[in-house]
């Protein structure tokens, strides 16, 4: 009888820790579904994704008071191309005439503004200098030969690493990394994301933005994404641009926009923007740019809410803290990511919090310091 009772408590016990570990499986397979349904937005589509440019990441990136605003460089002269001869300019006004380029796409205005509109409706993008003397803001034009020296160089090719935690009906953790990288006028920016353990991941997100450099930082040309999950096939979206259109994951096609980003552009994009006008990261200001998201375009505001110091790997940072703002047109429930840029870390993001509601989310920390690539024509 004592036998047969301890086989009991025995198997009683085991009937628990299995029920505890299904209950984990559970929990964890319920947030990796919402994470591929909602995380970004997914399909059905197989085109294989575009081959990763390979560097060497050598040398860790410490700490520095960021430089001052530098004049973004012009991009590399293309070939010559034939233009139709055009009527003189009077002297008298050839000075003051405007330069024919389309403007950044980029709207900064107070923190208590109007609400966003849709991108094909928007007006022309604006920053407000004055509480209500809105000055438009065009491509910087090309420097001098005398300002060559505080010109923009893009960084070398950057990997930042980040230790992931979040909550879905339950702890759950991961790891993710963002890796910055260029060659000539050529960058890809690219997000991957495990949820479980490194070695035997339940879920993998890959996001890939391949595109050129630009006198407006970063132009997409293409964004894909992957979401792998075990004993399946992984599944992938693409979104393609063209100088006149942005074609979704879906097939649908949208006219495009001045400054278009995507979903791993935008981050980098930002980056460019603080580097080269760093008077835009102030408390109380808000930054639109327009995003082509796999389902759907539109504008996307991110308020300026504060000034945090957060604890990293490489010491106390200080950084400015970025909110998109929730517009009433968004669907309930949509997925917004809030940052924190760091300016003495060449403005590169040291934490990002991709939340659904206060019990739904993940939250990415920088968990090791940045490593870079040597500058194009070796160390410095």
């Amino acid at each position: 009888m004592q036998v047969a009772a301890r086989l009991l408590r025995g198997a009683s016990r085991r009937a628990r820790w299995a029920a505890l570990l299904a209950l984990v499986l559970l929990l964890h397979g319920a947030a990796v579904w919402w994470l591929e349904d909602a995380l970004v937005g997914w399909g059905a589509g197989n085109q294989p994704m575009p081959q990763r440019m390979e560097v060497a990441f050598v040398r860790a990136l410490e700490p520095t008071e960021p430089p001052a605003a530098a004049t973004p460089a012009p991009a590399p002269a293309a070939a010559p191309r034939r233009r139709r001869p055009r009527a003189a300019v009077p002297a008298a006004s050839a000075a003051s005439a405007p330069e024919e380029r389309p403007p950044v796409m980029v709207v900064v205005e107070p923190l208590a503004s109007a609400p966003q509109t849709d991108v094909a409706a928007a007006p022309p993008p604006a920053i407000e200098a004055a509480a209500s003397e809105p000055v438009a803001v065009a491509a910087p034009a090309a420097p001098s030969a005398s300002a060559a020296a505080g010109q923009f160089e893009w960084p070398p090719s950057t990997r930042l690493t980040y230790k992931l935690v979040g909550n879905y009906r339950g702890e759950i953790h991961g790891n993710a990394r963002v890796q910055w990288v260029r060659q000539g006028t050529r960058y890809q920016v690219h997000m991957d994301i495990a949820l479980g353990p490194s070695f035997a991941p339940l879920m993998s997100r890959n996001m890939t933005s391949d595109g050129e450099l630009g006198e407006a930082g970063l132009a997409p040309r293409r964004y894909d994404e992957a979401t792998k999950l075990p004993f399946q096939s992984p599944r992938r979206v693409t979104v393609l641009f063209t100088p006149e259109t942005v074609t979704l994951a879906n097939g649908s096609t949208r006219e495009s926009v001045g400054g278009v980003q995507d979903t791993a552009s935008q981050f980098v994009q930002m980056t460019w923007m603080f580097t080269t006008r760093p008077e835009l990261l102030r408390v109380g200001n808000s930054i639109s740019l327009p995003l082509a998201l796999p389902r759907r375009m539109d504008r996307w505001t991110y308020d300026v809410l504060a000034e945090q110091r957060l604890a990293t790997p490489v010491g106390e940072l200080d950084t400015f803290h970025l909110r998109p703002r929730r517009a009433d047109d968004r669907p309930r429930g949509e997925l917004s990511a809030e940052v924190w840029f760091a300016p003495t870390l060449q403005y590169l993001p040291v934490r990002i919090r991709i939340q659904q509601d206060a019990d739904t989310f993940i939250d990415l920390m920088m968990d090791a310091v940045p490593l870079q690539a040597a500058p194009e024509g070796g160390l410095r």
